[in-house]
């Protein structure tokens, strides 16, 4: 599913380049459930965002599904991200305005599925997550692990071929965070690739695989 051929990624700041990602090449399979792990500022959420193509690399070659993507422009990344990819985030980025109904509906009607079928298709996954019973209740009325629930869903309603995690866990307690790793193996047990950034070694025994960055490259042990 994922190939990405000797990529970097460098940002200029005030006329100071930074490398954030150095080289990188890696490969992961449709299905598979893999986890980056390394230290703050090594390039785990600079590669995510690539791999999601919420951003172009400056230079190198990421293949998603066959297809050429590093330099797309941005209408054509996001055509193919709303179709393809879901995220989860450390801090839920529920909108406060909408119910969790709403919230979750969101994603279809950008890709201009008609109502019947997005109410349908919003209930099923809501019920599936454990938090159908919240459906019209805002973000702040839920507990940590119910919004995480919630951004699961919004994920899941587009029946995503990968979902991208960061930190998934990283705002919940132990029980939560638990939940939300077992959800996210369910899924990966019915085909769905997943491709997970995190601290916990506890998370990533989750995954079939780790992917160690150091300094914006890819290292064969972990140096946290």
């Amino acid at each position: 599913m994922i190939k990405i051929e000797n990529l970097s990624k460098s940002f200029l700041t005030e006329e100071v380049e930074t490398l954030a990602l150095r080289n990188v090449s890696l490969e992961i399979n449709d299905g598979e459930f893999v986890s980056i792990m390394g230290p703050s500022g090594c390039g785990k959420s600079t590669l995510l965002n690539i791999i999601g193509l919420l951003d172009n690399p400056t230079s190198g070659k990421y293949y998603l599904a066959g297809q050429e993507v590093s330099t797309l422009k941005e209408k054509e990344r996001t055509i193919i991200r709303k179709g393809n990819i879901g995220f989860v985030f450390q801090n839920f980025n529920l909108i406060d305005e909408l119910n969790i109904e709403e919230n979750v509906e969101l994603p279809l009607q950008y890709l201009g599925i008609k109502s019947s079928e997005r109410k349908e298709r919003v209930a099923k996954t809501l019920k599936r997550m454990g938090i159908d019973h919240r459906a019209k209740h805002f973000p702040h009325q839920l507990s940590g692990g119910q919004q995480q629930r919630a951004a699961i869903a919004r994920a899941v309603v587009l029946n995503p071929k990968l979902i991208l995690a960061d930190e998934p866990t990283g705002n919940l307690d132990s029980k939560n965070g638990k939940e939300v790793m077992n959800l996210l193996t369910e899924l990966n047990s019915e085909g769905t690739t997943i491709v997970m950034v995190t601290h916990s070694q506890h998370d990533a025994s989750y995954s079939h695989r780790i992917i160690n960055l150091f300094d914006g490259k890819i290292v064969d042990r972990p140096l946290l």
